[in-house]
């Protein structure tokens, strides 16, 4: 079920699209929630694009599972900023005056701006890189600001180990991000930094909004051997046109996260999405229960995965040895 809501605030409009979330509707424990309570959950993720809709609709499919049926016993009701941060606030102050049991920010932006608000609501994060130097927590293993959630930290220097081995020809990389966005500023520090001690080269190419990706992308194509972004929301809104013209350029793109090989990118060593948002939904359920979000310590996932997409390495000229396209450790999209 979708709704639209235009948020106005004086002269200011948020064009936010505001959901009732709903899961499927058979089976489900309904453990989480006795008959005739309700709860509210509300879920703010910063844009749309595959690895947060996947985070999203896992976070939603896992409260079901655990008994929050959306249109029964929860109101479940989802909103994104359009990669608009100053539209957070609008969406917090909503959620706040509407008596919301509990919000769910996706990605760094959402969670420091809805930190604000975790005197008056709790909140639980999910697919922050590093939740301490977003000022989130002081402690990974003690939240002392009433929020707490799952980290999708980047394995930086295991994916450009794997560019070398993959591709080893590589002496310059290109990296693209928004520069605005703090995760994406602090995972090109780290790959900078592993450059330099490889003795590689680099170039950089910000992009403020994704309609800048096209001429981004094909003025660093010429400039680099390899292509790598992060889990940059800007990139990940324009992968397909990043992806398309590292492909005619028969250059790899190496990125951040799953979603992003999916949606063509060449290889990621990291994370399952899916995962993160059922871990998010299990916190959810821990704080509905009444755990102190103090004694719920913030994730950060080790069980990584090699991702390959075929489709992209065969665009692109590079042949995929057997070791890793049979290992249990791989997943292969087309």
């Amino acid at each position: 079920m979708k709704k639209f809501l235009s948020i106005v605030l004086s002269i200011l409009m948020c064009a936010a699209i505001f959901t009732g979330c709903g899961g499927n509707s058979e089976g489900g424990n309904t453990d989480g929630q006795s008959s005739g309570e309700s709860v509210k959950i509300g879920i703010i993720k910063i844009v749309e694009h595959s690895s947060l809709n996947t985070i999203e609709q896992s976070i939603i499919d896992r409260l079901e599972e655990l008994g929050y049926k959306d249109g029964e016993n929860a109101e479940i009701s989802c909103m994104s900023a359009q990669n608009d941060s100053t539209t957070i606030p609008l969406m917090m102050d909503k959620f706040v005056a509407d008596g919301y049991d509990i919000v769910v920010a996706i990605s760094t932006p959402v969670a420091t701006a809805a930190m604000n608000y975790s005197s008056q609501i709790p909140v639980v994060f999910s697919a922050v890189s590093d939740p301490v130097a977003a000022n989130l927590t002081t402690s990974l293993e003690k939240p002392d600001k009433n929020i707490t959630g799952t980290s999708d930290s980047v394995p930086v220097e295991k994916i450009i180990d794997m560019a070398l081995e993959l591709t080893p020809d590589i002496k310059t990389f290109g990296f693209i991000y928004n520069s605005g966005e703090d995760s994406s500023v602090a995972n090109i520090e780290r790959a900078k930094a592993y450059c330099e001690e490889k003795g590689l080269s680099y170039v950089e190419a910000n992009v403020e909004n994704s309609t800048a990706i096209q001429q981004a992308a094909e003025s660093l194509v010429t400039k680099c051997d390899a292509v790598f972004s992060p889990t940059d929301n800007t990139v990940a809104e324009g992968m397909s046109i990043l992806s398309q013209i590292c492909k005619d350029a028969k250059i790899p793109c190496y990125v951040g996260a799953d979603s992003l090989v999916q949606d063509g990118g060449f290889a990621s060593i990291g994370i399952t999405y899916e995962d993160l948002g059922i871990e998010t939904a299990n916190m959810v359920d821990k704080v509905l229960k009444g755990t102190s979000i103090s004694d719920i310590p913030v994730m950060v996932f080790e069980d990584l995965y090699t991702y390959v997409n075929t489709t992209t390495a065969d665009a692109i000229g590079v042949e995929l040895s057997d070791e890793i396209l049979n290992s249990d450790k791989t997943v292969i999209f087309e």
